[in-house]
């Protein structure tokens, strides 16, 4: 059985670990509201240009020869994986990282084999297990979190569309987590380029939708897929930073209730061994005692 004193020692320390997990819960829980609101923002903005996007594609002819919608033998992949800066958010990137591991190994497995997969980390914790296993990893894009902002972000967007239009690469998906509740991400991997086609997607008739085109449906597509790729990164990366907010909170909250778990725990041990030393002390006294009265 433990001393006195290494108990108290492990109480105390357990003690000022609870009250770290409790502050950064309540740390994240104001982040969370914050990144929760802007993704909820964003949402409408992106489906509504997304629905206006594909009303328009859909009535321009040779819409294949749009450059971002060249489709071609898939040869060298760029995989977006979109993990956070810092840990202590339970299985949040081990998740992300599980996902593009499985594209890896599954989908693209003959691109990966021939060294022909490449990763952008958006994140340190994506970066540094990538790194480790020597995957090709080009830009570093792991502070975009700190200041999270549409300028920042467009210029990662930027980089995989220029890779996609000079063939460097042929295909690129993005991985992350999407905000569903505070208790619930669920991991996506979206084909970000080339664009998919539209066919299951609700296109309005032209009959029943009078737009007025200036100066042509060509120009205006050109004009707007460009910025709806932007968009569709940007809110990605929404997605993502609420999801690590969130998954940060649960993770601090179930910490906080595993450590008055332990503290009970320990006072029962402490109580039980300061118990026994004084019935050790007693029993000694009582027999010293007896001793003296026999002598």
């Amino acid at each position: 059985m433990p001393s006195l004193k290494e108990v108290r020692n492990r109480i105390n320390s357990v003690r000022s670990t609870q009250q770290i997990t409790k502050a950064m819960k309540m740390v994240a829980a104001a982040k969370l509201r914050r990144a929760q609101d802007a993704i909820i923002q964003m949402r409408p903005y992106s489906q509504r240009l997304q629905g206006i996007l594909t009303n328009i594609m859909a009535t321009v002819e040779e819409q294949s020869a749009n450059a971002f919608s060249e489709s071609r033998t898939v040869q060298n992949v760029l995989i977006v994986c979109i993990t956070s800066d810092r840990g202590l958010c339970g299985s949040f990137n081990t998740n992300v990282i599980k996902a593009c591991s499985a594209l890896m190994n599954g989908k693209y497995a003959a691109q990966h084999k021939a060294g022909r997969v490449t990763v952008l980390a958006v994140g340190r914790k994506g970066r540094d297990f990538f790194k480790r296993r020597n995957v090709p990893l080009v830009e570093d894009f792991t502070e975009l979190f700190g200041k999270l902002s549409f300028d920042q972000v467009r210029l990662a967007a930027e980089f995989a569309m220029e890779g996609f239009l000079s063939k460097k690469y042929d295909a690129v998906e993005l991985v992350y987590n999407e905000f569903k509740n505070v208790a619930t991400q669920i991991v996506r991997t979206v084909p970000y380029l080339p664009l998919q086609p539209a066919d299951d997607r609700p296109v309005v008739a032209e009959s029943s939708t009078d737009f007025i085109y200036e100066p042509d449906k060509e120009s205006i597509v050109a004009e707007l897929l460009p910025k709806t790729l932007k968009i569709q990164f940007y809110k990605a990366l929404l997605e993502s930073n609420a999801s690590e907010h969130g998954a940060r909170m649960t993770a601090m909250d179930k910490a906080t209730e595993n450590a008055g778990e332990l503290l009970k725990e320990l006072r029962l041990i402490y109580n039980r061994s300061r118990q026994a030393a004084i019935t050790k002390e007693i029993l000694e006294i009582v027999g010293g005692a007896e001793a003296l009265a026999n002598g």
